[in-house]
């Protein structure tokens, strides 16, 4: 009963998708400190051959807070590659990229 009672708190908000033999599933949890995260859950359900009865697979994927502007951002790019065909450029690649610092002079003093 106490993991029960523990879950529930632990989870502030869920929303699930299904999406043929797959749901997803969307998970905000919050840990003891107060800080909320996200799970992505995609559960696939299988049948087993060898004992005639379904079984889930699942995969987790947890996005902490830090994270999501770089996450969301390489989401839409990719989504929007596969329905446009049109490569991204990625803010984390732009800020990547070695820029000129202007702040380092150095001067030969000729007497």
């Amino acid at each position: 009963m106490e993991y029960t009672d523990q879950r529930e708190r632990d989870e502030v908000f869920s929303k699930s998708v299904k999406a043929g033999k797959r749901t997803y599933f969307f998970d905000v949890k919050e840990t003891k400190s107060g800080e909320k995260y996200l799970t992505i859950t995609e559960s696939k359900r299988k049948f087993n051959e060898n004992n005639g009865q379904f079984t889930y697979e699942k995969h987790k994927i947890f996005l902490y807070k830090e994270d999501h502007a770089k996450f969301m951002n390489a989401l839409q790019g990719t989504i929007n590659y596969i329905e446009t065909g049109i490569e991204p450029v990625f803010e984390e690649e732009i800020d990547s990229l070695e820029t000129p610092n202007f702040d380092d002079f150095s001067f030969e003093i000729k007497e």
